[in-house]
């Protein structure tokens, strides 16, 4: 069978979606990360380091996948 353009377009947003979702498991844990660490060797184990970090990754991601599923249109004036 051949494909249509709407399953054409729908697998490539579907593939958007799972890069989405990859990049904000990983930023997302990689700001914990970074807030676990920085709670245990400067602060003497706080909570709210780990939160801010997770805040972080999870804000990036999504800002990643706005501009990934929405890009902006370039001026051309």
């Amino acid at each position: 069978m051949v494909k249509g353009k709407k399953e054409d377009v729908e697998d490539e947003y579907s593939a958007k979606l799972d890069l989405c979702l990859t990049d904000g498991i990983i930023k997302t844990g990689g700001g914990v990360l970074l807030g676990t660490l920085t709670s245990l060797l400067f602060l003497g184990r706080r909570r709210w380091p780990i939160i801010a970090g997770m805040g972080v990754g999870i804000g990036l991601a999504y800002a990643n996948c706005e501009y990934e599923l929405n890009p902006k249109k370039k001026n051309t004036a």
